[in-house]
């Protein structure tokens, strides 16, 4: 509590700083004179590639799909649950104070030493800032130790204070936009803990959904099919033996087995013949029986 507290009065602190045009709006004008990347060109190139890690949407995919990995290994929906709540709770604070305030940033500033509020801008508080602050903070909110606590908890502060210096480097945001964006980041962690009943209560309904899906898949799913008459194996010995016939009930006629033609069982013999009497070979009119000489040739 007396963290969120010095945090709100850093907060509003800044906020009536600018507002009132003292000597941080001065000192916001003489940063942006100085034009860091034009001191430092060689560093240009590597800013732009960090200043994505304040990105909401490529940092938010990163996180998300470690805190997934997560909530898969620990059968829990909280991590996931607790990056929502986080995130939901930036675009709704920053946002609104970014529009409610409108200030332009460095590169549309309209009067030297003005403080350049409620002209329709949106940039403070710096939203890289705040949201470098919430999506490598809530890996340090959702550590399972106090060591890893501890580390990761200086691992988001210096990506988040990089990030934010970024900024002020390619001349996005001034000074005072990157100091509020650290609080409104730091104020949105702090308030988590308040939403932790709210978090479990939606687990408990979202697997409570889940369950009652399984069910209704469980209870759709057809019958199995009664087994069929067991079969019976008999050992190599009786296989060998006589086939044992059993005996015809009175007053049905035995049938022939399904391997025998239909009626009486004739022998070979008394079979008619299939095939036409005589000779299969066709008559040949330059052959002589055997036995004869044939006539000479002429």
């Amino acid at each position: 509590m007396v963290l969120l507290g010095a945090t709100l009065a850093f907060y509003a602190a800044i906020v009536w700083a600018v507002v009132a045009t003292s000597w941080l709006v001065r000192l916001d004008w003489q940063v942006m004179f100085f034009r860091p990347y034009q001191q430092w060109p060689e560093l240009h190139a590597f800013v732009d590639y960090y200043v994505v890690l304040g990105q909401r949407g490529p940092t938010a995919v990163m996180v998300a799909a470690w805190l997934g990995w997560r909530s898969w290994r620990q059968h829990t929906l909280r991590p996931l649950l607790a990056l929502g709540v986080s995130l939901l709770l930036l675009n709704v604070t920053v946002g609104a104070a970014k529009y409610g305030m409108g200030r332009l940033g460095p590169h549309y500033a309209t009067e030297i030493g003005s403080n350049e509020m409620w002209l329709g801008g949106d940039i403070f508080p710096s939203g890289h800032t705040a949201n470098a602050v919430v999506t490598w903070g809530i890996l340090a909110y959702l550590a399972s130790t106090p060591r890893a606590r501890r580390w990761l908890s200086a691992l988001s502060a210096v990506t988040s204070l990089g990030v934010g210096l970024s900024t002020v480097y390619i001349g996005t945001h001034w000074l005072s936009d990157v100091l509020l964006g650290w609080a409104a980041g730091l104020l949105i962690l702090l308030a988590l803990p308040w939403f932790e009943p709210l978090i479990q209560r939606a687990e408990a309904r979202i697997l409570a959904v889940r369950d009652r899906l399984r069910d209704r898949r469980g209870a759709k799913a057809p019958a199995p099919a009664p087994a069929g008459r067991p079969v019976v194996v008999r050992p190599l010995t009786e296989r060998a033996a006589d086939p044992v016939h059993e005996p015809v009930p009175a007053g049905r006629a035995a049938r022939s087995p399904v391997y025998l033609a239909p009626g009486p069982h004739t022998s070979r013999a008394e079979r008619s013949p299939v095939t036409p009497a005589g000779s299969r070979r066709p008559q040949h009119t330059d052959r002589h029986p055997r036995g004869t000489t044939p006539a000479p040739r002429p």
